[in-house]
């Protein structure tokens, strides 16, 4: 491969090509956006600019507080945890005739709890031979009579059960990331084409998509607020989060599923499960692909399993802009979660996991623009992004303008892919290397009895295979 890091080409010509990516995956669905989306504070300059892409090719969610009423909509929950009981929730807060029906997770706990949960706060019986316990229990649920599959379940099986989904005609909710290996992004990328074909509704859990602020700013970079793109960094580094500790009768496997946040075959490490939705943000605000990746990350204070707890990745984009992601989860050190983006003509800052201030500064350093939360708030009652990105779904469901998000969120999950690769092994990795590659993370003696824990080891760089 030719060497990105010695050379940088920013040319109007190179720019456009590669966001031709964003427009493939980007014009599904209708609605346009809402007059907020372009509201400003008092301190915006109004400055001629040329647009980076013209109006109409690349795609805004409408995103009213509550979809619009129509047909009934059923849902299952694949999932049952903290994340799949939310999502239940906020589906059901998107629109009127929306319900849960069906609940599937493997074990049997903490299906019951969330059934308990519905009950008590939204009036909801899941009956007994609607609560599915396994590994297989994502097909009992998909055949249950559902319409939608809000998908909740640790990564690694979501290529599984988003390819079940598709093949009997279910829309689907997934949350980020959708995959751990260059096998489940390939089946991804192959159910996703199928989504298509068959007029199917598909929306990933990559909040900022269906974030107001972030849509707002979408609309003033494809605009040309910033010029055109020379660079940038994003955020995510947040406290140590949850583990399980081992309790006597686990087999391995269960350990394993019930701690899987910690362990990279089941949730990628953290620089996917978590810091995607950064990784994210900066590849869709700039239609720009990565190329490659060079990173370090390490193990210092984690309490199981066998992921890093930081990250620190140099990618290069197809027209040869750096940016830089990193990442950590570690208590007692500085938190921060923010993106940045530079342009010719200045940069946009987004600060904040939710919410926060989202700005646009010129090159002096002076704010020309600011997404106004203030009047978001005074002109919507629904301003939680992990609702709306359900409104949109039962909304392009409704309205039979399907959206199909899984190919273009594939796209940020082997980036972080690439970052997670490059540290485990020290070496530099590259898009058309690791798509192609065979890596699959599947243990080759997944059961629910003893298993071969010695390949679950923490990666040493630059011992490991690349």
């Amino acid at each position: 491969m030719k060497d990105k890091r010695k050379e940088s080409s920013l040319s109007r010509r190179s720019f456009l090509k590669t966001t031709a990516l964003a427009g493939t995956v980007g014009i599904i669905g209708g609605g346009g956006a809402t007059g907020l989306l372009s509201s400003c504070s008092s301190d915006n300059k109004k400055t001629a600019s040329t647009p980076l892409r013209e109006a109409g090719s690349y795609y805004i969610p409408n995103l009213p507080d509550l979809a619009d009423d129509g047909k009934e909509l059923k849902a299952g929950v694949i999932g049952c945890g903290g994340r799949g009981s939310g999502a239940a929730m906020n589906f059901l807060d998107s629109a009127n005739g929306v319900n849960i029906i069906a609940l599937a997770d493997v074990f049997e706990e903490p299906v019951n709890k969330l059934a308990d949960t519905l009950k008590k706060e939204r009036n909801i019986d899941i009956p007994a031979d609607k609560r599915f316990v396994g590994l297989d229990a994502y097909k009992q649920l998909t055949d249950s009579g559902v319409d939608v599959v809000i998908d909740c379940s640790p990564p690694f099986f979501r290529p599984k059960h988003f390819d079940y989904a598709v093949q009997n005609n279910k829309h689907s909710f997934m949350e980020k990331p959708l995959f751990v290996d260059a096998v489940g992004y390939r089946k991804v990328m192959a159910t996703a084409k199928q989504a298509k074909a068959k007029n199917l509704s598909v929306v990933t859990g990559t909040i900022r998509h269906h974030q107001r602020s972030y849509v707002a700013s979408l609309e003033q970079i494809m605009n040309g607020a910033i010029g055109e793109i020379t660079g940038g960094a994003v955020y995510y580094n947040v406290g140590m989060q949850w583990y399980k500790e081992r309790q006597p009768g686990w087999s391995d496997l269960e350990y394993m599923l019930r701690d899987w946040t910690n362990w990279s075959w089941l949730s990628g490490d953290i620089i996917l499960e978590q810091h995607i939705h950064s990784i994210d943000a900066f590849i869709w605000l700039t239609g720009l692909k990565p190329e490659s990746a060079l990173a370090f990350g390490s193990r210092l204070r984690r309490m199981s399993g066998n992921n890093y707890d930081n990250f620190s990745t140099d990618f290069v984009m197809e027209n040869g802009v750096h940016f830089h992601s990193m990442c950590r989860q570690l208590d007692g050190a500085t938190n921060d979660v923010s993106n940045y983006i530079q342009g010719t003509k200045g940069s946009w800052i987004g600060t904040g996991a939710v919410g926060g201030e989202v700005m646009i500064k010129d090159l002096e350093g002076n704010v020309i623009w600011r997404y106004d939360e203030a009047e978001e708030k005074a002109n919507h009652k629904q301003v939680n992004p992990f609702v709306l990105e359900h409104v949109n779904l039962v909304n392009c469901i409704r309205k039979n303008t399907p959206i199909e998000q899984a190919s273009e969120t594939a796209v940020s999950n082997m980036a972080a892919m690439m970052g997670r690769e490059s540290a485990y092994t020290g070496l530099e990795t590259t898009w058309e290397t690791l798509t192609a590659s065979s890596m699959d993370l599947t243990p080759a003696d997944m059961n629910m009895g003893k298993m071969d824990m010695s390949p679950f080891v923490v990666p040493v760089p630059g011992t490991a295979k690349g």
